[in-house]
């Protein structure tokens, strides 16, 4: 009888699975089939149907080469990372920079695979991105920071784009 699976590969387990219906999720927004996407990344449609599922049989190498296929952007956090520098004001609900940069806000830089060349976005073009994605976020995974971020975009740009 196997043993009973512990906290840690129970979490291990839920974040493939998370993983999986990312990876399904993009590629379904792209409007690219499974088996496209899993020639591009070398694999058979069923390896990448594994992938989608989260199973954890499947080698990282595989999970890998389907999101280089489908243009997916890998990147390491930290159990413990500090929040992204906040602005210095006392009151900054409804502040907004003039420029958003990538880095610090890990949702909307997954969201924004497809801009090359700049690492920071105007907030009409943060907003713009953060609307036309919104189903792909999840939003458990929100910094308090992006949190604040995406709530001041929205006041200062229009209520037609509220999402949270």
């Amino acid at each position: 009888m196997p043993a009973k699976p512990n906290h840690l590969t129970q979490a291990t387990a839920d974040k493939l699975l998370a993983l999986g219906g990312q990876i399904r999720a993009h590629r379904k927004a792209l409007n690219i089939s499974a088996t496209t996407a899993a020639q591009a990344a070398g694999m058979s449609r069923i390896t990448l149907h594994r992938i989608e599922s989260g199973e954890p049989s499947v080698t990282m190498g595989a999970y890998f080469n389907a999101m280089m296929a489908l243009g997916i952007e890998f990147g390491m956090i930290l159990p413990s990372h500090p929040e992204p520098a906040k602005p210095q004001h006392d009151d900054h609900r409804g502040w907004i920079p003039a420029r958003i940069r990538l880095a610090d806000y890990p949702q909307l830089k997954q969201l924004a695979w497809q801009v090359h060349g700049t690492d920071e976005l105007t907030p009409t073009e943060a907003l713009g991105i953060y609307d036309r994605n919104w189903r792909h976020i999840d939003e458990s995974l929100l910094t308090v920071h992006e949190k604040q971020l995406v709530e001041a975009l929205h006041l200062a740009l229009g209520e037609q784009y509220a999402k949270l």
